[in-house]
């Protein structure tokens, strides 16, 4: 017969360990396993729009909502941009999505397309 305090103990450890497990993937879900597809780029790209295009100073003033790589809450703000291009793609009123890192101290989009 199972004594009632082992069969407690094993129960509370399972419990444990499968809350252990939800930490590690940061979810409830199971972790993906080696042969599923990694989530997509686009997922971490921020969406946002375009207040003002400075060619001259190669900057772009965005309204944005959150950027998870930055751990940054939704603002408006100056960006640099990585390559100058990006520049001429958009306008004031642009709906866009994007990505930005912060390179040498500086906040720069590393990435830009238009929103879908």
């Amino acid at each position: 017969m199972i004594d009632i305090r082992t069969a407690l103990a094993a129960t509370i450890a399972a419990l444990a360990l499968s809350g252990l497990a939800s930490a590690q993937t940061g979810s409830g879900t199971a972790a993906p396993t080696a042969g599923s597809a990694p989530s997509s780029a686009a997922s971490d790209l921020a969406e946002g729009e375009v207040r003002k295009v400075d060619k001259e100073s190669k900057k772009l003033t965005l309204k944005h909502g959150p950027l998870k790589s930055l751990d940054m809450p939704g603002m408006t703000m100056v960006f640099q941009v990585k390559d100058d291009a990006m520049l001429d793609k958009v306008q004031a009123g642009d709906k866009i999505r994007f990505q930005a890192e912060k390179i040498d101290g500086k906040f720069t989009i590393t990435k830009l397309e238009a929103a879908r």
